[in-house]
């Protein structure tokens, strides 16, 4: 390049000014990329990666710490001056190359922009940082945090934010750190594919991310499940009803289900029996029930039984009704499985046979059903159970045996218990025949 200035000057010539300028631009160049690198270094650094380089007692890294707790705040400083210097250099070239040039020098400085500080000042700086995220990161904090604290550039940087969000009105940049639960939940799956954790803990980050959406109605034992007993039954009698049913705690109610009164503890049943109180009726130990609505979330739920220190919860739809009972043991199953003890008898709520077809609990989700099935998936609606979607295309309660046709894949009632659907078959529908689709809408 200095070469091709030698020559040009000939025809137009180059003052001493000019010289000054070319020096401004190598400077200016230079700070472009070291903030391009600053840019891509802070944006790719975590905070939890940042505290665990605190541990490592790495150089720096109480500082870079500091900057990533920040990000929102430091990093449109970088941003603004990284531009500036950026806008800075490119018309000091375009001066310059008009004096050497003439018009000539527009194009020559328009390749020397694209060739230089494009490739040179930011692309080469940001693909190094990518490949050297900690390194970069640790070498630029002290730098960056020294731009940050000149006060003119950050003011200047805050008052240009302002002017932007009064034309386009929002909340600005937002802090860090800039991820999701789908990037969450696809660096498990990496994580997993590459032997860094378990399978069984990749499960556990999923249980726990979905356990934030998770509302009671997807928990709860539905009301028809629901083991209670009314308030004038007696004491040795629910004692009964506690051991074949196998719960340490029943709901009592009054004029019906929908009027709970409370629950009863199967330890203050068998200490009222040995104190000669077995023909008493339950509601001389009846303790306070806790009730919560279907649509609440499990995690908020959780909070608040561990709080009260209750573990049983009664649930109401939007009519005040009851719905069903949720425990703290089905909280904990949304994020750990299953938990069985040893009276509990095991149930199968998906078996696959050998024909390939698939049976599953009617009570089971469509979602939950959905990842069994994988790519050719049930349909989604009004309903939340495979039941509730069998219930959607019919129209009417099925008998056993009944089958409906929902897209590619064909639904058997193959055990109805009163008006309830117990087990559900689900086949792949054969290509010809008709189809009862089942509310695609």
């Amino acid at each position: 390049m200095p070469s091709a200035v030698v020559v040009a000057s000939a025809g137009h010539g180059l003052g001493g000014s000019d010289v000054a300028l070319l020096v401004v631009v190598v400077v200016l160049i230079v700070a472009t990329g070291f903030l391009a690198l600053s840019e891509t270094a802070i944006t790719r650094m975590s905070r939890i990666k940042a505290v665990s380089l605190v541990e490592e007692e790495r150089r720096g890294a109480p500082t870079l710490l500091r900057i990533v707790e920040r990000t929102e705040r430091v990093l449109p400083v970088v941003l603004f001056a990284l531009e500036m210097c950026t806008l800075v250099a490119a018309t000091l070239v375009g001066v310059v190359a008009e004096h050497a040039f003439g018009g000539l020098g527009v194009v020559i400085a328009t390749m020397f922009e694209v060739v230089v500080i494009f490739v040179v000042a930011e692309l080469a700086p940001k693909t190094w940082a990518v490949q050297h995220s900690e390194r970069a990161a640790l070498r630029v904090a002290p730098v960056i945090r020294a731009l940050y604290a000149f006060a003119p550039l950050r003011w200047v940087t805050q008052g240009l934010i302002r002017i932007s969000n009064v034309i386009l009105p929002g909340k600005g940049i937002q802090a860090g750190p800039y991820t999701s639960d789908e990037l969450i939940l696809a660096m498990a799956d990496t994580a997993v594919d590459e032997d860094v954790i378990e399978h069984q803990e990749r499960t556990l980050i999923h249980s726990i991310i979905d356990f934030g959406d998770t509302v009671v109605r997807d928990v709860m034992v539905p009301r028809p499940d629901m083991v209670a007993v009314e308030s004038r039954a007696l004491i040795g009698d629910v004692i009964d009803i506690a051991i074949a049913a196998g719960f340490s705690r029943i709901p009592v109610y009054g004029q019906g289900i929908d009027d709970v009164l409370g629950l009863l503890y199967v330890k203050d049943l068998l200490r009222a029996e040995r104190e000669d109180k077995s023909t008493s009726e339950v509601t001389a130990i009846l303790r306070p029930a806790q009730f919560v609505p279907e649509s609440k979330r499990v995690s908020e739920l959780m909070t608040e039984m561990q709080a009260n220190k209750q573990h049983m919860a009664i649930v109401v739809d939007e009519y005040g009704g009851t719905a069903g009972l949720i425990t703290l043991e089905d909280v904990l199953e949304e994020l750990v499985g299953e938990i069985t003890d040893e009276y509990d008898t095991e149930r199968r709520d998906v078996e696959r046979l050998d024909d390939g077809a698939l049976v599953v609990n009617a009570r089971m989700t469509i979602d939950e059903v959905n990842e069994e099935l994988g790519e050719d998936p049930l349909p989604e609606g009004d309903w939340d159970t495979v039941g509730g979607l069998i219930y959607a295309v019919l129209g009417h309660v099925p008998t056993e045996g009944e089958q409906v046709r929902t897209g590619h894949h064909v639904l058997v009632a193959e055990r109805v218990q009163g008006r309830r659907i117990g087990r559900v078959r689900i086949t792949v529908a054969p290509e010809s025949g008709s189809s009862a689709e089942g509310g695609d809408e």
